[in-house]
């Protein structure tokens, strides 16, 4: 939703821009709406790959957890099998 906000907004600084016949404005706001879109598309690209990152950490977590249990697990069938 954000990028159609920038988007539209670009849209209507160059609509805007353009009127006046003025090329350093005209640039200006050609100039503007580019930094914009490329901020929003690293932000995005960023908050991706953290995304990615926890879920990567979260699993890794969760399978080294899993693992402890599966010892604790064994352990306890060990000394079941032993006092019976």
């Amino acid at each position: 939703m954000k990028k159609v906000a920038i988007v539209t907004v670009a849209v209507l600084a160059l609509g805007l821009a353009a009127c006046n016949k003025n090329n350093a404005e005209n640039n200006a706001a050609n100039e503007t709406a580019v930094e914009n879109n490329a901020e929003y598309d690293v932000n995005a690209a960023t908050n991706d790959s953290v995304n990615a990152a926890d879920q990567a950490l979260n699993a890794a977590g969760n399978a080294v957890e899993n693992a402890g249990n599966a010892v604790e697990n064994a352990q306890g069938a060990v000394e079941n099998a032993t006092t019976n």
